[in-house]
């Protein structure tokens, strides 16, 4: 079948046409910075996947998704003849709540429910409800299907879940940890079972999906156990414009003093905090590495921050793992910045987690799934390549084949 993976982030939209018989990918498509003045979309196809861009500055992500359409029914290099080529179309979904433990095809009621789940996910369920629905208008007749980022956390038990609040907010109100990137740490999970040569049943382990969104997630015997995301995705880690967490107090201090409106606070903890409001300059961790080799000391800060509370997540979930044999990095920064890894374990090597620097910066490995630690250390480092777009593909293709 061939499926239409739609990835709708923030400021992102990740895409990828894919032949689930043959598990192959046909088209790939990456814009970055939506909505800003310098947003830039590459569309590339198989054999060669050489790029095609695409001026998209100032557009939506839903916007940047009708280009891709129109590139792929138009561009001669397409895999296909009409857009009623693609079979199914698969829709990575931050936060389902309670509403959804499992991927689900889009009807009526999935749609309405869907909506419930937007303010569990500000910076990005809406943004992929635009998507749906505008597939929806331009593909009426083909199937599309929710794959949930926090249906893979739906295996934390209560202590894990719930927070320390009278229980009548989560009797009425469903107010608990519900995760996200749940796609990501599956799939690094299994990845990584199969580098370290064993059943993913049998291993425990730490991933960390390291990106402009972050979260870590403890994985015992192939499920979740803890996350560090919550309620809703603003929990946690340092992230690219999110604070994660920090005191409450703080929320309505600020408020008071400023006479902040519930929106304009939610605007500064989702949009202007985190590496951007240390920094004042900017979310990507690209551009803070080079401000920080610049000797730009608010870049340095913001990564000694940003560092330190990976470390202390990492650090926590040893302590709640009955036993750890891998940490796994994956996601934008997780992956490809061997500077900001060796950073992290060497606050980490205390603990076992012993990394390897020639293997870490090994030219031409961005891309590849490897083991990154010293042959003896007694908890291995793993680096995985981000593909939630082939797992979305496969969820996509069995529900709509069981039909």
């Amino acid at each position: 079948m061939l499926v239409l993976v739609v990835n709708a982030g923030s400021s992102s939209l990740k895409s990828q046409l894919i032949e689930t018989d043959g598990k192959l990918t046909l088209m790939r498509c990456l814009a970055e910075k939506v909505g800003a003045p310098d947003a830039s979309m590459k569309v590339s196809f198989a054999p060669d996947f050489d790029a095609v861009r695409c001026n998209v500055a100032g557009k939506s992500v839903a916007e940047c998704l009708r280009r891709l359409l129109e590139v792929l029914a138009d561009d001669p290099a397409s895999p296909i003849d009409g857009l009623e080529g693609i079979g199914a179309i698969g829709n990575r979904i931050v936060a389902g709540g309670e509403f959804f433990s499992k991927s689900v095809i889009i009807d009526a009621e999935a749609r309405e429910n869907l909506q419930k789940c937007e303010e569990l996910a500000p910076l990005h369920n809406p943004a992929a409800d635009a998507c749906i629905d505008m597939l929806h208008e331009l593909l009426p007749n083909t199937p599309q299907v929710a794959v949930f980022d926090t249906a893979f956390h739906a295996t934390m038990p209560p202590k894990a879940y719930l927070y320390p609040l009278p229980m009548r907010y989560y009797e009425q109100y469903r107010i608990r940890r519900y995760g996200a990137h749940g796609t990501s740490h599956r799939y690094a999970a299994q990845q990584a079972a199969n580098l370290l040569g064993r059943p993913l049943r049998d291993l425990g382990l730490i991933t960390c999906h390291l990106g402009n969104g972050g979260s870590i997630t403890a994985v015992n015997h192939g499920k979740s156990i803890d996350t560090t995301m919550g309620f809703t995705p603003l929990e946690g880690l340092m992230m690219g414009t999110r604070s994660g967490s920090i005191d409450p107090a703080i929320i309505t201090y600020i408020m008071r003093r400023e006479g902040r409106t519930f929106d304009e606070m939610d605007a500064i903890l989702n949009r202007e905090s985190g590496i951007l409001g240390v920094t004042g300059e900017s979310a990507d961790m690209r551009d803070v590495l080079a401000l920080a080799a610049d000797g730009d000391e608010r870049a340095k800060l913001a990564i000694d921050m940003y560092v330190y509370r990976v470390q202390k997540a990492i650090g926590g979930f040893y302590a709640a793992m009955t036993r750890t044999d891998a940490v796994v990095m994956t996601a934008g920064i997780g992956e490809n910045s061997a500077e900001l890894r060796e950073l992290i374990f060497a606050g980490l090597a205390h603990m076992g987690m012993i990394l390897d620097k020639e293997r870490n910066q090994v030219e031409g490995a961005i891309g590849m799934n490897r083991i990154i630690s010293i042959d003896d250390s007694p908890i291995k480092i793993c680096v995985v390549t981000a593909d939630e777009e082939i797992r979305i593909a496969r969820e996509t293709a069995n529900l709509v084949g069981a039909q």
